[in-house]
């Protein structure tokens, strides 16, 4: 390409992170885990199935105590919240207060619920429920590290579970999902279409809508 071709393109500094130069959309969840003798939630956004088996996985930094709660415990709660309860991510996001034992007092004043199969808590009315026992953390993204689990346990609310006959259009329109902007917006996703894939072209993963 000529120098031309990027005329209409600002060039990004890549000694430094460039996210907060644009946006991307991204999901939002909360992670719940157990910290000793009480609970913690933290909400994330580079968070996302790992392939398309029953994995899951998201960015943390040993800096945040979900980090060590999950090297410890090993396993996690992921709750997706729906549109209308962003407030609830926003909370959970809420500072440690020293003068009682770092931990977050906000918290419990959330609506949660103790998950099925894991120490690990949920936030009550969310749309779906992952329960993950770890399988592995991977460290050295500079300060980051990448934590996934196995999911043993999930829960999708009947109104967003997907069936074969039905309509995804008009589900998702009446049951908003929640978008994040990175790093200071959100959305709610409720008018969507279906992707036009070229012929020949097959998503069937084995028993993966019924």
């Amino acid at each position: 390409m000529n120098n031309k071709d990027f005329a209409d393109w600002v060039s990004l500094d890549t000694t430094k992170p460039i996210w907060p130069h644009f946006y991307t959309v991204a999901p939002l969840v909360i992670i719940g885990t157990k910290e000793f003798d009480h609970y913690d939630l933290a909400p994330k956004h580079m968070a996302m199935p790992i392939g398309h088996g029953n994995y899951f996985g998201f960015v943390c930094t040993p800096k945040h105590a979900t980090y060590h709660n999950i090297k410890r415990e090993e396993e996690f709660a992921v709750s997706f919240p729906k549109a209308d309860q962003l407030v609830y991510a926003s909370l959970a996001a809420s500072p440690r207060q020293c003068d009682t034992d770092e931990h977050k007092p906000i918290i419990e004043s959330l609506p949660t619920q103790k998950a099925n199969s894991i120490d690990a808590p949920l936030i009550q009315d969310s749309y779906l429920f992952l329960e993950c026992r770890l399988d592995r953390i991977i460290d050295g993204f500079d300060e980051y590290s990448i934590i996934t689990g196995c999911i043993v346990d999930a829960y999708v609310h009947k109104n967003a579970y997907r069936i074969s006959d039905g309509d995804d259009e008009k589900m998702i329109a009446e049951m908003p999902m929640l978008a994040y902007l990175a790093y200071d917006r959100f959305a709610e996703v409720s008018d969507t279409k279906s992707f036009p894939y070229p012929r020949g072209f097959s998503m069937d993963f084995s028993d993966s809508k019924k």
